[in-house]
């Protein structure tokens, strides 16, 4: 928990998941697109304030992350959401809860394959006892069978889309995470709400909006720029790993909260995600690996990775685009921006 990076990651855990059973409770003034799209727009218009309020904290994007960037929105911030939508018009409540685990499965199994991000048996073992947590909380049980049709397959895809923007937005996350996650909400949010309302959705009051904004500031916007630092501090695997974890904080609020029942399927995916996140934070990946030389801009301290200042060295933290040097060395590490060498 001293890592800054598994901090984040279980901070946007924590906010996501307590942000869901609250935005149930708006589901009876707002449409679920409607909903949805004003989650995001309240993200991205409250991050936009809060960077104009602290400006020159951050690092600004490289023209080259803005395809990655792109690719992302597209994929998490438009396509997902459409996809999810379709499913779930024609799925149980219970059959969407289930389906919708498979997002941390195909980020891990993404970056893995394709990105080539080291996992040991000790991860992997973590991830799955995390996804059978969160099935074991959201599974419909026998009076509810899991569709096996085109509004499941539509969920699924709109998980694989998710999976693909977690993978694409660690490309740019050495940028401000302010900035990104501002960005993702405005460009997600603006598209959703209009799709909403060219779909037949009703404006409710502003009462209902504005709660549904500062809703998805915290438990969309925080939340992202937390997600962002713990995918730049951890990898992208890893980071998805504790964020499994929201669904079970979400129902722990629920049963705090709003009363529901305490129930066996709680304890028992409690447990198993708590098993689970044991096995990565007690992770030690240690072995001789060389850095080849790089230079890129991101915010950092003079730890043994940064030697680049000659004579006196300014304030820390401060970014500024900076080369290192060959090194080979040894000492515990995670797949952050530095250590994405292979295995």
């Amino acid at each position: 928990m001293t890592h800054k990076g598994v901090a984040a990651a279980l901070a946007a855990a924590m906010l996501f998941g307590i942000s869901t059973p609250l935005a149930k409770a708006l589901l009876g003034t707002l449409d679920p697109w409607l909903l949805a799209g004003s989650l995001y727009l309240g993200s991205g218009l409250g991050l936009a304030a809060l960077r104009l309020l602290t400006p020159g904290s951050g690092v600004r994007l490289a023209r080259s992350d803005l395809p990655w960037l792109a690719g992302a929105i597209v994929s998490g911030g438009i396509v997902a959401p459409v996809l999810l939508m379709i499913g779930l018009a024609g799925s149980s409540a219970g059959t969407a809860s289930l389906l919708l685990n498979a997002e941390a499965v195909f980020t891990a199994l993404l970056a893995w394959i394709v990105f080539r991000e080291n996992a040991d048996r000790r991860i992997v073992a973590g991830m799955g006892a995390i996804v059978a947590g969160a099935v074991a909380l959201s599974w419909p049980g026998p009076q509810a069978p899991l569709e096996a049709s085109g509004p499941a397959l539509a969920i699924l895809a709109a998980c694989l889309c998710w999976g693909i923007d977690n993978n694409l937005t660690r490309k740019v996350s050495l940028a401000d995470p302010l900035t990104i996650a501002a960005i993702k909400g405005l460009a997600a949010g603006s598209i959703n709400v209009l799709l909403a309302l060219v779909a037949g959705a009703t404006v409710p009051g502003v009462g209902s909006l504005a709660l549904a904004a500062g809703l998805g500031f915290v438990g969309y916007g925080l939340s992202l720029a937390a997600f962002v630092v713990a995918l730049r501090e951890l990898g992208t695997a890893r980071t998805g790993a504790y964020f499994s974890t929201a669904p079970f904080i979400g129902a722990l609020v629920a049963v705090l909260w709003f009363s529901e029942p305490l129930t066996l399927r709680l304890i028992a995916a409690g447990l198993l995600m708590g098993l689970g996140v044991w096995l990565h934070l007690t992770e030690r990946h240690d072995h001789r690996h060389r850095h080849e030389a790089i230079e890129h801009d991101h915010r950092h301290t003079h730890d043994e990775h940064h030697r680049h200042h000659d004579g006196a060295e300014p304030d820390e933290p401060h970014a500024h685009p900076h080369r290192h040097r060959p090194l080979l060395h040894s000492h515990p590490h995670y797949p952050d921006a530095h250590h994405r060498h292979d295995h």
